[in-house]
């Protein structure tokens, strides 16, 4: 006998399953599973957010820290990306964090990084003209190579136009000119080399003496420091005979006064006598010298003229 089924049950049992499942995957992919809870948050991107999908990681500092749960065009701005982020609550998002754009390995998969954050930073506080704290922005690391990569083209390009002008035909030849007397100077100083290596021994040696002087100058300011010193020395003994010459002048200045005043008239009194003895001792030398018996006899007595 077959058994009779309700069909309208078993499809009302399949349904309320569904449902089931439904609601746990989803309250399991809410995190209320694992008692987690989210704060959401908002940032706008001004570049593009392709390959960044709804449900992508957000991730702090390489940390996963919550998802993407809208990615929109900014009504009020065209060209800005809104997106609404959903962060576990206790994440701490300061007020320098930075949002950007980033791709995991070799596969392309997009995600949102948040950078920045000083410990001291107050906590990312609400904004009274948004319904969500907003994260600011900032560009990619694709974007900042391409806007690199961009400016050293620009770069190179303008530095090639500077050298296709400044290499017209006058420079040309004018470089020509150069290379042409620096390769006969480089000839000239070929030919030179013997001269230029005896000049580079006179150098060296030169070197060597200045080297051995710079060695001795120590020992030669001493001695003239030494010298210095003598003489400084022979200066006060000079200075201090000076003075003691002086000394003895000022005490013999009254002798001297006095000889001056009384013993010259002496000395010229004495003068004249020495002269007339003088004159005297000649006379008699010449009276002895014409009759000698004047030293036995004497002078004769002096004849007496007429009448006496």
């Amino acid at each position: 006998m077959e058994a009779k089924f309700n069909f309208a049950v078993v499809g009302a049992f399949v349904l309320v399953l569904g449902a089931a499942l439904i609601g746990g995957v989803l309250w399991l992919s809410s995190g209320r599973y694992y008692g987690k809870s989210y704060v959401t948050y908002r940032t706008y991107m001004t570049e593009s957010v392709a390959g960044l999908n709804l449900n992508a990681p957000v991730k702090y500092h390489g940390v996963d820290v919550g998802l993407v749960r809208s990615i929109e065009l900014n009504p009020a701005n065209t060209e800005e990306v809104e997106l609404t982020l959903s962060i576990i609550r206790g994440t701490p998002v300061k007020s320098d964090a930075v949002a950007m754009m980033g791709t995991q390995g070799l596969t392309g998969i997009a995600y949102v990084e948040l950078n920045g954050g000083h410990r001291d930073s107050p906590t990312l506080p609400e904004r009274d003209r948004e319904p969500y704290p907003v994260i600011r922005s900032g560009p990619s690391l694709m974007t900042r190579l391409d806007t690199g990569v961009t400016a050293l083209i620009a770069n190179v390009s303008r530095a090639s136009d500077s050298i296709s002008a400044l290499l017209d035909e006058d420079n040309r030849r004018a470089i020509a000119r150069t290379l042409a007397d620096l390769q006969r100077v480089s000839h000239t100083l070929a030919a030179r080399s013997s001269d230029i290596d005896a000049g580079l021994s006179k150098a060296a040696r030169t070197m060597d003496n200045t080297e051995r002087f710079t060695a001795d100058l120590p020992r030669l300011v001493q001695r003239i420091e030494a010298s210095a010193e003598r003489f400084d020395r022979m200066a006060d003994a000079v200075a201090a005979a000076g003075s003691s010459g002086k000394q003895t002048l000022d005490s013999t200045r009254a002798d001297l006064q006095q000889f001056t005043g009384d013993g010259l008239s002496e000395v010229r009194q004495l003068v004249a006598e020495l002269r007339e003895l003088t004159a005297t001792l000649s006379r008699v030398g010449s009276d002895v010298e014409r009759n000698p018996s004047l030293l036995i006899y004497g002078r004769p007595p002096a004849r007496r003229g007429p009448g006496e």
